[in-house]
């Protein structure tokens, strides 16, 4: 934070007013179930976003961000906030601000704010999520707005959808809004019903890893998975009472899944429908103390993202295999696929043992290194008091 005031003053010739952190999150466990009315369980992270900001007396925004120096600073006005390929990350922000306007929140003077973020960038742990929450509450705190967290993190999904054109789920910006030191958050997706779960891992750590490949097809494979999941229901929908795969019993898609004629499409939906199932389950394992039954449930949501919704990739096949062989209670991708990241829980007596040697293994089974991270379960997007 002292670094990041200092860049500040730097950057604008000014002191910042107040210091803000939203966290990134990981997703333990429901993946590609959030815009399938599904259930997801996410944990907020103690890595995140920082920012420093200012108020300003007329319209000009001003950010700039410690990760991403050789932009410098970018400069925009209220009056016309609109996406720009050039202005890269700060887009985020932007959108934030441009939706927040549109919605009825008065915001007629400019601010600004610097950034830094300890979230390794485009690993799928939630980078520009983070930073709109960390936008949402430097203005709800400027601009003493009246906005509950889970208005913000609505207006924050929205913005990603509409102002930067990412049709992103809600799972994100709940998690990261959201957040609870020591708990993750069993979400129904669809209805936003959400409880937090204390996370009891005993004598475990989370070890998220990396594999460093650039997801380059995740984008166009994502709507193609929406695309697929959309027909499916349709297909379900001639015959059953549901308006998402989300609403399925394991034994109701069984019976029905005749009518989705294409089996590609058939594989696409059963992953849906199994993996919420799954989620629910793993929640009612954890709650019980069943360390080893939720990480067997982790290790078959791999399975299913592999064989059936077919989103992993040799990269991320390799890591959770190594991980296996390395004695991982579970293991599996996390996040939308094709790169990005694993991750694990592993008995915290073996974590530098299994950091070595799952590195090594993955190493020489892909020719890249991966980077591994034990991180802890943080608290969700706040103003910093200042010390």
């Amino acid at each position: 934070m002292e670094e990041l005031k200092q860049a500040f003053e730097n950057q604008f010739g000014i002191k910042g007013e107040a210091s803000f952190f939203a966290p990134g999150r990981v997703n333990l466990i429901g993946e590609h179930t959030d815009y399938n009315g599904g259930h997801v369980f996410p944990c907020a992270l103690s890595v995140g976003t920082y920012a420093v900001a200012k108020k300003r007396q007329d319209e000009k925004l001003r950010f700039y961000s410690m990760n991403f120096p050789e932009l410098g600073v970018i400069e925009t006005e209220l009056s016309s906030l609109r996406y720009v390929e050039e202005h890269d990350w700060a887009n985020y922000p932007k959108g934030v601000i441009d939706t927040f306007r549109k919605s009825g929140y008065e915001i007629e003077t400019g601010l600004d704010v610097a950034f830094f973020g300890n979230i390794p960038n485009g690993a799928g742990l939630s980078s520009s999520a983070s930073i709109e929450l960390a936008t949402s509450v430097i203005l709800k705190d400027l601009y003493d707005l009246s906005v509950d967290q889970i208005e913000m993190i609505k207006l924050s999904q929205k913005a990603e959808n509409e102002f930067v054109g990412v049709n992103c789920g809600i799972m994100d910006q709940f998690a990261i809004g959201m957040g609870k030191r020591d708990h993750a958050i069993l979400l129904n997706c669809d209805t936003l019903d959400f409880q937090h779960t204390p996370i009891s891992l005993m004598d475990h750590s989370l070890i998220i890893a990396n594999t460093n490949k650039r997801r380059g097809l995740a984008d166009s494979k994502y709507n193609e998975r929406r695309t697929q999941c959309e027909e499916a229901l349709q297909a379900l929908q001639e015959n059953l009472d549901i308006h998402s795969l989300g609403d399925l019993s394991k034994e109701a898609f069984e019976e029905n899944k005749h009518l989705i004629e294409d089996s590609i499409t058939q594989k696409r939906a059963k992953h849906a429908v199994y993996e919420n199932n799954r989620t629910i389950e793993a929640v009612d394992k954890l709650n019980a103390g069943d360390i080893e039954g939720f990480g067997q449930l982790m290790n078959d949501s791999h399975v299913s993202l592999r064989d059936d919704y077919e989103v992993t990739g040799k990269e991320l096949d390799a890591l959770v295999e190594a991980a296996w062989n390395e004695g991982a209670v579970g293991s599996r991708m996390t996040g939308a696929g094709f790169g990005g990241c694993t991750i694990s829980i592993v008995d915290q007596h073996q974590v530098d043992t299994f950091i070595e040697r799952v590195g090594e293994a993955y190493f020489h089974e892909t020719g890249l290194e991966a980077d591994f991270y034990v991180v802890e379960i943080g608290d969700g997007a706040k103003k910093l008091e200042e010390e």
